[in-house]
């Protein structure tokens, strides 16, 4: 859809674009959008990994577009992007590899010196191993619901899920969670086991008072211009098969120890009320992270999604970091 000003018009200097780019030989989707093309670029990552967030992004955080160039990437194995690699192909690296290159195009077709990062989840994470490859394109990194030490949060997600299943009397999940055993899972299930956790997490988070406009809204995204009918379906696949695939991969990342000198500023945006990323592991990292500049945001009434939950304080708080840069 066409950036839209308040007389129906479309600024001159506007940009709405979808983009299929070859990067590393692999063939992936960008959309661009803001009111002036001339503004910072700022690219957004993903959850996943084989999730994307590409309408979900237009949808959430459009007053972004009035101050930046927003990119919004479909990493391989998600969304548009399902079919960039053969999913037993894909790795930490591929997604490391791809992010600079299409860091470097994002440089030269917007003449500009460095670009902000702003990651989302498994994207905070991933926008971590780019700053770390490549500080100098990067003006800051903003990590949302960081993650930190993949296996341990499995554990304490695990944890947590069973302590409010034991005190709601849930007994369905703790049977479930009984017969899959504890995480880290490998495997072909990966994916299903640890949906037992994160889902029933997720209804938690989702019927708590304390979290503002909690969730996703799945059927408008997928139902959004930004997908074609294949990509609908390798919507739910790369959420299903890449993230089976990849995340086992993860578990012996620990940034506190792996990433604990980054050359770019840094700041966590953390929901108070997270339950899938224990803003614990976020705070510990927070305190040992040698950074130019470094900081937490806290978003009192958000829990895995604060760019969903507190959008309008999200923007304010977004705005706020990368002009202090």
């Amino acid at each position: 859809p066409r950036i839209i000003d308040e007389n129906g018009q479309s600024p001159a200097n506007s940009i709405a674009e979808l983009t299929e780019l070859e990067l590393n030989g692999r063939k992936q989707w960008i959309s661009l959008r803001g009111w002036d093309q001339d503004k910072p670029v700022l690219l957004f990552l993903a959850g996943g990994p084989g999730g994307t967030q590409m309408a979900a992004v237009r949808h959430e955080l459009a007053e972004l577009e009035r101050h930046f160039v927003v990119v919004n990437w479909d990493q391989p194995g998600s969304g548009k992007s399902y079919a960039a690699a053969k999913t037993a192909d894909i790795t930490a690296d591929t997604y490391i590899e791809d992010g600079l290159a299409l860091t470097e195009y994002l440089l030269e077709r917007f003449s500009e010196e460095k670009i902000y990062l702003v990651g989302e989840s498994w994207g905070s994470a991933l926008g971590v191993f780019l700053v770390g490859r490549d500080p100098e394109s990067y003006h800051a990194l903003i990590g949302v619901a960081q993650m930190v030490d993949f296996a341990e949060t499995e554990e304490l997600d695990y944890a947590k899920a069973w302590e409010i299943a034991a005190a709601a009397g849930d007994t369905a999940i703790l049977k479930q969670l009984e017969e899959n055993g504890l995480p880290p899972y490998y495997g072909r299930d990966v994916a299903w086991k640890s949906a037992v956790y994160l889902n029933y997490l997720s209804a938690v988070m989702a019927a708590d008072p304390k979290i503002h406009n909690p969730g996703y809204n799945t059927f408008r995204d997928i139902g959004s211009a930004e997908y074609g009918l294949l990509d609908k379906i390798n919507y739910v696949r790369g959420i299903l098969n890449t993230f089976n695939h990849v995340y086992q991969q993860l578990y012996e990342i620990d940034l506190r120890t792996d990433y604990a000198r980054l050359e770019a500023p840094v700041y966590f945006f953390l929901g108070r009320q997270d339950l899938n990323a224990p803003t614990a592991l976020a705070e510990d990292y927070a305190e040992v992270l040698d950074a130019p500049a470094k900081g937490i945001v806290w978003f009192e009434h958000s829990g895995h999604s604060p760019w969903i939950n507190e959008r309008q304080k999200f923007v304010e708080e977004v705005l706020a970091c990368f002009s202090a840069e």
